[in-house]
């Protein structure tokens, strides 16, 4: 048995395989070949399998998220086997020599071009799509197939690291645990991890070939056993039992209230990335959504999400959740959640360079575009929105200009639209301390203590080797969220925490005296911290 310890980002006990994260190599190469006949049987038996592959998803996104979203793989296979398509990919390799790799990268490029040309906007969306179906054929021929997690059994997924955009691709239903060489314990992958409610840990210098190994993960102490030895593993599943038996008695507060010994109501609401974490956030019993982090729809594409394509997802999620509160942010990359299509510069100091609002501010048309959205799906539940990393009351006033803007244009089309509150996240000093001003402009704040911590405390919480230094409970961060929460109440709106902090059981009393009205939390921390609230006086 091979004992590697790490540091645990998430609890629980996961037992199986060991799967190691496969990436992806995007660069195509250009190769001579002589047998042309038999390349264009290679790319005939590719095409071959990515439909069988989108009739898979379309199969899975329709018990999923529906027909209107299932759509799209439909579309992608008619795409494979458009005629002008496959004659371009096959003439280029008979008239060229050249791999089908190769002809299809060119075809890809070239028809892409022609769309995004076009003036319909219907025509300009299928830029996106053939890239997406010229990227699953080059996948397939270079012997990556769909997903990077081969095998059909859950694995425990090891990695060197995992970005944002790598963590939304990933089937979650194959993933056991966590396991990554570097990291941060505030990292997306342990986000992700307390969302789906499963063991993880970082800094587990792992060897390159434990692929398929048996393994034990201990979310508890941060140690990942490699070929346990068999009395310690009947131990690991004696564990893993008594945690399943916890989590069985935690079952019998469904259904209760979020009220204090002494009466006090506090909402109790999850966050979450997507449509599937939706239902997860249901079956644990959230009271709403207090943080539906809209980015991931950006993150999981390779073009902008097209108005409607976001209002099917917003609508789906508002009509899930049945009346309950949906508070969607808004667009909120830069600094660690990076996309290639967004075309931004480099930066030295990205957390506090151009992020979040600051580029929905600067680029109007992307923040219309899913404001539109947002709006048209209000109509169909019960949405909020909240607007990240604000610093000034300025900025507010011209998203509150821009938004009445986009709002009386769907109005004249005859457009409905619900009662959509509005609130700003409280992420940065400079709002923390001028909270009594920018409370007079929302309905609501809702208190990001994963910036807010950093940023007070002049510590990258992506950076591992600053863990030891970083204090949460620094009493620099708790003045802060007193004060937001005096300045919230003394202007009638209320208050609420979304950030990691929210489940901290340690701090849930302190939490309630300091008079906030909500606390979101990953879904799995739901039940745990109904118990805290109903035990607290």
């Amino acid at each position: 048995m091979v004992k590697i310890q790490g540091k645990s980002v998430f609890g629980g006990v996961a037992i199986g395989p060991i799967g190691i994260l496969k990436k992806k190599d995007k660069k195509v190469v250009r190769n001579h070949v002589e047998q042309v006949e038999e390349e264009i049987k290679r790319y005939e038996s590719a095409s071959k399998e990515a439909e069988g592959q989108l009739q898979k998803l379309y199969d899975k996104a329709l018990d999923e998220v529906g027909e209107a979203n299932a759509d799209i793989f439909h579309v992608h296979q008619l795409m494979l086997s458009d005629m002008d398509y496959v004659e371009s990919i096959t003439n280029m390799i008979r008239m060229q020599n050249v791999n089908a790799e190769y002809a299809i990268a060119m075809t890809s490029d070239n028809f892409s071009t022609l769309f995004e040309m076009m003036d319909d906007d219907y025509m300009r969306a299928r830029a996106a799509d053939v890239k997406d179906v010229s990227n699953r054929l080059i996948q397939i021929l270079s012997g990556q197939g769909d997903d990077p997690l081969q095998g059909d059994g859950p694995v425990i997924l090891a990695a060197d690291d995992l970005a944002p955009s790598e963590t939304v691709q990933l089937d979650k239903s194959k993933i056991l645990a966590f396991v990554t060489r570097y990291g941060s314990a505030n990292s997306h992958t342990a986000i992700l991890a307390r969302t789906m409610n499963i063991p993880a840990i970082i800094g587990a210098d792992f060897p390159g070939d434990c692929e398929g190994k048996t393994a034990v993960v201990d979310g508890t102490t941060g140690c990942l056993y490699i070929e346990p030895e068999p009395e310690f593993l009947r131990q690991m599943e004696e564990k893993q039992q008594n945690e399943q038996k916890k989590r069985e008695l935690l079952q019998t507060l469904k259904g209760k209230e979020d009220v204090t010994l002494g009466g006090k109501k506090i909402n109790l609401y999850a966050n979450v990335g997507n449509v599937s974490d939706v239902m997860t956030a249901l079956n644990n019993d959230a009271a709403g959504i207090g943080l539906f982090r809209s980015e991931f729809l950006y993150l999981e594409k390779d073009h902008y999400p097209t108005e409607e394509e976001q209002f099917q997802v917003y609508k789906t999620v508002a009509e899930t959740m049945a009346g309950k509160k949906v508070i969607i942010r808004t667009l909120d990359i830069g600094a660690d959640k990076q996309i290639d299509y967004f075309d931004m510069e480099p930066e030295e100091n990205p957390a506090m360079g151009y992020r979040a609002i600051r580029i929905c501010l600067d680029r109007e048309d992307v923040f219309k575009t899913q404001l539109r959205a947002l709006y048209r799906a209000s109509a169909y539940g019960n949405i909020a929105i909240m607007y990240p990393m604000i610093i000034s009351v300025d900025e507010v006033k011209k998203i509150k200009e821009i938004s009445a803007h986009v709002r009386q244009e769907l109005s004249e089309a005859g457009v409905p639209i619900g009662n959509v509150e509005e609130g700003i996240m409280i992420e940065t000093p400079a709002a923390a301390i001028i909270s009594d001003l920018l409370a007079e402009e929302v309905d609501f704040f809702s208190i990001g203590t994963n910036d807010l911590s950093q940023y007070t405390l002049a510590i990258d919480r992506q950076n591992p080797k600053l863990d030891t230094f970083f204090d949460p409970h620094h009493p620099a961060i708790l003045r802060l969220l007193q004060m937001v929460a005096d300045n919230a109440h003394k202007a009638g709106i209320w208050v609420g925490i979304c950030g990691e902090l929210g489940a901290d059981l340690s701090l849930t009393e302190t939490f309630i005296r300091m008079g906030m009205d909500e606390l979101s939390v990953s879904p799995a921390m739901v039940l745990p911290v109904r118990q805290k609230i109903r035990e607290t006086t």
